[in-house]
C-alpha cells in the first residue's frame, strides 16, 4: 500500500502565480499516483498567510473545482515560517509524508520524485539543496554564502544552500511538533529533530510571476532571527570582547605609568575621544544584542499561539471546517 503525500505551500499575495502552481502540482500528484508511488488520498495544501489580494478566493476556487487542493486560511499574517508550520501541523495527522515548497515555482517540482524515492529508501528528512547559484547576482550569491557560513560559525546547524524545500515523514513531523518556541527558524530547527536524512539537488528557477516577498531588509531580519533563535554564541563573544578590552585597559594603564615614571607624558585629547567613542559604540552594540535575546525571552514567556486558523477547506464529503 502506497503512502499519502501532502504538499504544503505557504502563500502571501500569490494570486498571480497560484493557478499555474496548482496546475503543475496537480500534474505531479497525478503522475506519482499513476506510478504507484503515492496514494490517491494525497493532496496539495495551500496556506493563506493573511494575504491582501485575492489569494484566498483563488484557493477556494481551486478547492471547489478539484478535491486534491485543500486550503488553510490563517486569521492574519503571521510570517512565512509560522504559515509553513501551520500547514505542516495540519498535514501531520493526514499524511505519511509532507513536502514543503514556496508558491512562486522557483523550487523545481521535478525534484519531488527524488524526494519521495529517498523517503521510501528510509529517510525521514530529505533536504532540497540548490545545485548551483549561477542565476543569482554576485551580491545575492555572496550574501547567501556569507549567511550560511556565519550561521554555522555561530553554532546554528543549517544545511548549506537549503531553504524550506524539504520532505518530512510523519515521525519527523511529530518530533518537530515538540519544539514549542514562538520565534521560529525552521531551517535550523529541522536538523535538530534528527532521524535519518538525505539530500536532493535541484536547479532553482526564476520566479514565475509576482514580486519577491524577501527584499534585502527582510533577509537581514530573517538572518538575525535565525542567529538569535538558535545560538547564544553572540553573547559569549560579547563577554570575550569585554574581557579583551579589560586587558587592553590594564596594558594602557601600565604603559601610562611607565611613561609617567620616565617623565615622558604627552597631553592630548584625540586618544581620549577615540577611546570614548570606541567603548561607547561597543557598549551600545552589546546592549543591542543582549536586548534582542531578552526580547525573545519576553515573547517566549507569553506563550502566545504561533498561528490561529480561520478556515480549513478539505474534501470530507464537501464539508468545510
Amino acid at each position: 500500500m502506497t503512502d499519502t503525500l501532502y504538499i504544503v505551500v505557504p502563500c502571501y499575495n500569490e494570486e498571480e502565480v497560484l493557478p499555474e502552481t496548482a496546475r503543475r502540482l496537480g500534474d505531479k500528484l497525478e503522475e506519482l499516483v499513476r506510478a504507484g508511488k503515492i496514494s490517491e488520498k494525497s493532496r496539495v495544501l495551500f496556506v493563506n498567510d493573511g494575504s491582501r489580494d485575492r489569494t484566498w478566493e483563488t484557493i477556494s476556487a481551486l478547492h471547489a473545482s478539484d478535491r486534491r487542493f485543500c486550503g488553510l486560511d490563517l486569521s492574519r499574517n503571521r510570517g512565512h515560517q509560522n504559515a509553513l508550520l501551520a500547514g505542516l501541523m495540519t498535514a501531520k495527522d493526514r499524511a505519511d509524508m509532507t513536502i514543503s515548497m514556496d508558491a512562486d515555482l522557483q523550487d523545481d517540482i521535478g525534484a519531488v520524485d527524488a524526494m519521495v524515492d529517498k523517503y521510501y529508501a528510509g529517510c525521514d528528512v530529505v533536504y532540497g539543496v540548490r545545485s548551483s547559484r549561477k542565476k543569482d547576482t554576485f551580491f545575492k550569491r555572496a550574501t547567501a554564502r556569507g549567511f550560511y557560513r556565519v550561521m554555522n560559525f555561530l553554532g546554528a546547524e543549517t544545511v548549506f544552500d537549503h531553504a524550506d524545500y524539504r520532505l518530512l515523514s510523519r515521525r519527523a513531523l511529530e518530533g518537530l511538533a515538540q519544539f514549542r518556541e514562538v520565534n521560529l527558524f525552521l531551517r535550523g530547527i529541522v536538523p535538530l529533530v534528527g532521524f535519518s536524512s538525505g539530500v536532493v539537488e535541484y536547479e532553482r528557477g526564476e520566479r514565475f510571476a509576482g514580486e519577491s516577498k524577501y527584499p534585502l531588509k527582510k533577509m537581514i531580519s530573517f538572518a538575525m532571527e535565525g542567529i538569535t533563535s538558535l545560538s547564544t554564541k553572540p553573547i559569549r563573544y560579547i563577554a570575550l570582547l569585554g574581557f579583551l578590552i579589560f586587558l587592553v585597559s590594564i596594558a594602557m594603564l601600565i604603559w601610562s605609568i611607565f611613561r609617567w615614571a620616565h617623565g615622558d607624558t604627552v597631553l592630548g585629547w584625540a586618544s581620549v575621544i577615540c577611546s570614548v567613542w570606541a567603548i561607547g559604540g561597543l557598549i551600545l552594540l552589546s546592549l543591542g544584542v543582549i536586548g534582542e535575546y531578552i526580547g525573545k525571552i519576553y515573547l517566549e514567556t507569553k506563550a502566545r499561539p504561533r498561528f490561529l486558523i480561520r478556515e480549513l477547506l478539505e474534501d470530507k464529503d464537501g464539508e468545510t471546517l
